[in-house]
């Protein structure tokens, strides 16, 4: 057949698929995905793996309602270089024409100070703080911020400058171009609505948000003790399917944007918000799962999930952890017993998670007066920030013995 095999997939679960043929390898990472008709996404799929894809095992993985096909793009799909690379070209010609209008010329120093990378949030882009720093710039006004939108196909323009240290880790951030300060970013099908100059969207955990996504908490009371603008309080809702998630935030504006999110998505009925510091909270012996998205330790909250666990049935805590790995300095006579890199990494999770699992043991006996099994259940990797510093999560069951 002509054309590029790809797998058609609902875009409430395109993520997901995504997620699922990348770890079997089936992905064509060089091409980009495409909105096929209304609703649906085009996933390029390697010639080479199709015949060995299972398309009722993807189903089962990702959701038991969830629906995907094989179908052949006629249409060629753009490289992920490509699409760059064109929209950088633009961007280029269109700033090089506003220059000579201003009697100036072209160079490359100009040329490095252009944005290498940016958001996308809706229809505004936030660049970093590190473009249009050279002096030439300034002289072009609004007329600058324009050309900049006409060549990335955006209608607002913000800029990061840093993250402040006001205790709610809020971006510094200024709008250049538009009138109103609130987007919408859409992520695996789940809206999330905020102010960018008050709020930041991560982006670097789309994994972990992937993954909390495909639990099946029906029936569960969940607790998201640092909610923030609903990085996981959302999925929890809107995909897992959570009876009722706490969520619980002490910065006002993300509180609000959280609101907003939750009406956006049709879930606010099944949530419900905790303003403050989550060691004041009064709930106690209502969850069946708490989430401890804080980094780089969530320690300060280990006595609050302990205290939200059903007393007679228990339940999971998720804690999130910065682990570092200490660096290993081998010598050439010891080569053959080195370790690798990777393994050397998950045995300090490993060993981080076994004293974290008893941590929580300790603290559930003395807040409960009884005694508890913790068990691991996974130890997940979310990303790296530098060599030996890694983002990981640690699922812990912990049941009343």
């Amino acid at each position: 057949m002509d054309g590029v095999p790809c797998l058609r997939v609902s875009r409430c679960h395109a993520q997901q698929f995504r997620r699922c043929l990348q770890s079997k390898g089936a992905l064509d990472l060089s091409l980009c995905l495409v909105k096929d008709s209304e609703g649906t996404v085009l996933l390029p799929i390697l010639p080479s793996c199709l015949s060995e894809l299972d398309l009722q095992s993807l189903r089962t993985t990702v959701a038991s309602d969830s629906a995907c096909d094989i179908v052949w793009s006629q249409s060629p799909l753009q490289a992920k270089k490509e699409k760059g690379k064109t929209r950088g070209n633009k961007l280029e010609k269109i700033l090089q024409e506003l220059l000579e209008s201003y009697g100036e010329r072209w160079t490359e120093e100009l040329k490095g100070d252009l944005p290498h990378s940016f958001q996308w949030h809706g229809d505004l882009v936030l660049l970093g703080d590190n473009c249009f720093a050279l002096p030439v710039w300034k002289k072009m006004d609004n007329r600058l911020w324009t050309a900049v939108a006409r060549g990335l196909e955006a209608k607002r323009l913000a800029k990061m400058s840093r993250i402040s240290r006001d205790g709610f880790r809020s971006p510094e951030v200024t709008m250049l171009l538009g009138e109103h300060n609130w987007v919408k970013h859409v992520d695996n099908g789940i809206s999330y609505e905020f102010d960018v100059t008050k709020c930041m969207f991560s982006a670097g955990n789309i994994t972990e948000k992937l993954r909390v996504a495909a639990f099946d908490c029906s029936g569960e009371t969940v607790v998201d003790l640092y909610a923030g603008i609903g990085y996981f309080t959302l999925p929890y809702l809107v995909h897992a399917k959570a009876s009722h998630v706490h969520a619980c935030e002490w910065n006002p504006d993300a509180v609000e944007a959280l609101q907003k999110s939750l009406e956006a998505n049709g879930v606010s009925d099944r949530c419900t918000i905790h303003q403050g510091d989550n060691r004041q909270l009064q709930l106690c012996d209502v969850a069946d799962r708490v989430n401890l998205g804080l980094i780089p330790s969530s320690e300060d909250g280990w006595p609050v999930a302990c205290r939200l666990l059903k007393r007679t049935t228990g339940g999971i805590l998720h804690i999130h952890q910065n682990v570092t790995s200490p660096l290993h300095n081998a010598t050439a006579d010891d080569a053959t017993h080195r370790v690798s890199g990777k393994k050397a990494d998950r045995e300090v999770w490993q060993a981080w998670a076994d004293d974290t699992s008893n941590h929580i043991a300790s603290l559930l006996r003395n807040i409960t007066g009884a005694l508890w099994t913790t068990n691991i259940l996974h130890i997940e990797h979310v990303k790296s920030y530098a060599p030996h510093v890694h983002h990981v999560v640690l699922d812990l069951e912990c049941r009343p013995s």
